[in-house]
């Protein structure tokens, strides 16, 4: 069940990699090392493709809406694991699981198709009788 808008989506895009992109400084885990680059890199990742995607908040429109998404979910697997792919979990894990999780769950819980003014979704059917 996808339950979230693609313009709530692109909300939580811009928001959530502002706040994994500067979680190693706001939790205090910027040692410099994989810890504090694992976030930085997704975080800048999560903005670009949000700028380029195919939806509300985008500005280029270039990255279909599933492409993101799919995106998202990798992206966020990637984080939640990070701790242990790395070897700094002894360091700092739970950042990295949560927004990983919250990731992925965006992912699969985000509607595919963006609305577009003057287009109806789920097949609805303009003028039937």
């Amino acid at each position: 069940m996808r339950f979230i808008s693609t313009r709530a989506h692109g909300v939580l895009d811009y928001l959530s990699g502002l706040l994994i992109l500067g979680s190693p400084w706001i939790f205090g885990f910027a040692t410099g090392g994989p810890a504090q680059w694992v976030p930085v890199i997704v975080g800048a990742m999560i903005l670009l493709m949000s700028i380029m995607t195919n939806y509300e908040a985008g500005m280029v429109k270039a990255i279909p809406m599933p492409a993101h998404l799919t995106m998202d979910v990798l992206a966020g697997v990637v984080l939640a694991a990070s701790p242990w792919i790395f070897d700094f979990d002894e360091l700092v894990y739970l950042p990295h699981v949560i927004f990983g999780i919250l990731e992925i769950g965006a992912g699969l819980f985000t509607e595919r198709v963006p609305y577009q003014r003057g287009e109806h979704q789920r097949g609805e059917i303009r003028g039937a009788h």
